[in-house]
Formats: C-alpha cells, structure tokens, sequence
C-alpha cells in the first residue's frame, strides 16, 4: 500500500524539519543548477541531450529538463515508457532488449500510441522477435546497441553491428534507427574509433545511420571527445550523489538528494543506530566501503545497513556526535536506486516544503 494512504507525507509551507523520517528530501535550487549546468554543457557541444529518468521516474522533472532543451527522454523498461507516455511524452528510447510475448504486445500497443518510441537490440534473436510482432504493424525504430568497453550489452565488434544494421533494415516492421552504447568511463577515444569504424561500415552498405547515441553520467563531460555521437544519455547528474562527487563531475553542495534520517540510539560512545536502513539509503556500495555520507559528521561512517536500521560508527567523530532524537542528512551512494524505494519525493528550498511529486514509475513490473 503506498506509504501516503494514511496521512499526507508534507504539504507546501511544512518544514523539511518536522517531517517524519527516514524520508528524501530535493533541494529545489540545486535541482535547477544541475538541470542547467548539464544541458549549457550540452548545448556548448553541440549535441542533443536525452536524460534517462530512471534516477527520478517523475514527469514533473522529466518535463524540466526539456524545457531546459533535452530532446527526448530515456527509459529501462516498458512500464517507465508506459508512465511517462501516460503523461504526455512522445519521443522515448527504451535502452534494453525486449524479449518474450507479454512485453513485446506491450510494446506494440505504446508504439502505436506515440510518435517517437525507439528500442535497442545486441542480436538476431531480439531483432527477429521485434520483427514478428511488428510486420503486421506501425514500424518501430530499432538501435543496434555496441559494447564499446562497457563490458555489459552490446555487439563486440563493429563488423557485428553492421550485420545487425543491415538485419533490421531487411526486417519487416522495423527501422533502422542508429547506434548505441553504455561505455565505462575514461574511454572516449575507444569509444569514438568503434563508432566510426561502424559507421564506415555502414556507409559502404548505403545504410544511413540517423542517430549515434552515447550515454553515462560517469562519461558525462567527456561527452564532447565523441564527435561521431549525436547524442548523449544520463541520469544521476539531475541529484548527483556520492559516486558522482568521487569521480569528480560535482561537490557534495551540487547533491539535490539528502535522505533524512533519525538517531534513535546510541549503545555505545562510537555507535548510532538511525532509521535508515537498505529499504532507505540502498545497500548499492558502488565501490565504497560504506553507505552514504553524512552531512555536517564528515568522519562518520555508516557500516551496516539491514532492514530498518543503519548503524553509524562515531569513532572518528572527536567531540561532535549526533544524538538519540537528533535528524541527520546523508548523500547516498546511489541516488537512482533510492528513487525507487519511495512512492514520493519531498521538495524544499531553504528547509521549507514547495511540492510532493508522486515517483510515476517507481517499482512498476517490467
């Protein structure tokens, strides 16, 4: 049952203070800064921007950042699609392969209801399925997505892209759409040498590729060292979170997303146990150690979570400690998966409540 049938969760003019928690707060002006920093930063280049809306699921910020200038909107699955053609969206990429009856009539039926749907595929397989259930019906526009060093999806080779290009524009019910990758960061210059090597490639076959589409918030502003990309896809940078400060795209001030949290003990001097466990700040580590920063305890360290609970270790903390009652503010490591653990989002700007945003998309089944 969603976690607002039984009392309103803020309302605008309350103070982010008094809020029950565990509870995530969007601080407003930050929000706006990173929504214009990014698109500035892709204007700059050039290129067109597509957010991917998994870090909000909400329409209100998906519709933000087109107004700031994003030329369409990224989604992970059917139902996010779903959602966010509910509220007014046309022009929506799906960036996973989309295999088996259920979700391929599915996807039949949202792109029959808007004008702009695109969908990725890595092979024959996923290429024929899309072809059998759209041969009868309103083409659907495909990528073929490369593995460019991302070591996740994706062709291996651009011989193998050309391949899968040439298998779609002979599939019936199907357009080729262009080329698309997920890469690990650092890796522009491989990046670019795979797409243009593809690109070669398909010239010779006189195939026209309309869209080369790179994405990641980690590869972010070296987004401009493609130049064989059209357009760049990323998500986190809209909260930013503690990853994000790591690899130095922003600071801890550039984070939208706090997740308050409560002391309710303190056993020993060195420990605090607060409110927040893996159901609130996600046991997504990211490559840390531990679970979040909190804000105002630098040297606090949030060693474990389970279900309800986190435990804080003070140890490094000298004379300043939270106490039981107090409500602490933590940068989680990863601000897409806490955005998926609540049905809203509380705005602010300076400490008092603007908005409540239901999360559109959140915890829909594929």
């Amino acid at each position: 049952m969603p976690e607002n049938s039984f009392a309103v969760v803020a309302k605008p003019g309350d103070r982010v203070a008094d809020l029950s928690t565990p509870r995530p707060i969007i601080d407003e002006d930050r929000l706006a800064a990173n929504i214009a920093r990014v698109q500035a930063y892709m204007d700059e280049h050039g290129l067109n921007f597509r957010p991917h809306i998994k870090t909000h699921k909400i329409p209100a910020l998906a519709a933000a950042q087109i107004a700031a200038g994003a030329k369409g909107i990224n989604c992970q699955k059917i139902s996010e699609a779903e959602a966010f053609a509910a509220a007014g969206f046309e022009d929506i990429l799906i960036t996973f392969n989309i295999l088996g009856p259920q979700k391929l009539e599915r996807l039949r039926a949202l792109n029959e209801r808007i004008s702009g749907l695109k969908v990725v595929a890595d092979s024959a397989v996923t290429i024929d399925g899309l072809s059998s259930n759209f041969a009868s019906s309103k083409p659907l526009t495909v990528l073929v997505e490369c593995d460019t060093g991302g070591g996740r999806c994706g062709v291996q080779t651009p011989e193998e892209a050309r391949r899968l290009a040439r298998r779609i524009s002979d599939a019936p019910g199907l357009t080729f759409g262009g080329l698309l990758n997920y890469p690990k960061p650092g890796s522009a210059k491989a990046v670019q040498a795979f797409f243009e090597n593809a690109l070669s490639l398909l010239k010779i076959d006189g195939i026209a590729c309309p869209v080369v589409s790179n994405g990641g918030t980690p590869s972010l502003f070296e987004a401009h060292l493609v130049s064989a990309a059209t357009e760049h896809r990323a998500g986190t940078y809209i909260y930013n979170d503690r990853s994000m400060v790591r690899a130095g795209h922003c600071s801890e001030a550039d984070c939208a997303m706090h997740v308050l949290a409560t002391v309710v003990s303190r056993p020993t001097a060195d420990r605090a146990v607060i409110d927040a466990g893996s159901k609130a700040l996600t046991s997504d580590l990211l490559g840390f150690a531990d679970f979040g920063t909190v804000v105002g305890y630098p040297e606090a360290v949030i060693t474990g979570l389970s279900e309800e609970h986190g435990v804080i270790d003070l140890s490094g903390c000298g004379d300043s400690r939270p106490e039981i009652g107090e409500t602490i503010r933590i940068i989680p490591n990863h601000t897409c998966v806490v955005s998926n653990l609540f049905d809203t989002m509380v705005f602010h700007r300076d400490g008092v409540v603007t908005r409540v945003e239901d999360v559109a998309a959140r915890g829909l089944v594929w």
